[in-house]
């Protein structure tokens, strides 16, 4: 499966990452790279929790154009 997922740093300079169809499904790294591996972790679990518990997998997302 694939999944979109948010990077940001936060004031202390660790980075964030959020996957927005999973809600709740975050975590974090001092790198990026360690950041974007421990969401992939982050992932498989919630996944099979919500499995587990017979909620949806995943909510659904959608992209809309906003004029700037």
């Amino acid at each position: 499966m694939v999944f979109n997922v948010t990077i940001e740093r936060d004031e202390d300079g660790v980075w964030i990452v959020e996957c927005p169809s999973i809600p709740g499904c975050v975590s974090q790294g001092a790198t990026k790279n360690e950041a974007i591996e421990n969401i992939k972790d982050a992932i498989k679990g919630c996944l099979e929790v919500r499995a587990e518990r017979g909620l949806p997998l995943t909510i659904e997302t959608r992209q809309v154009e906003v004029a700037a």
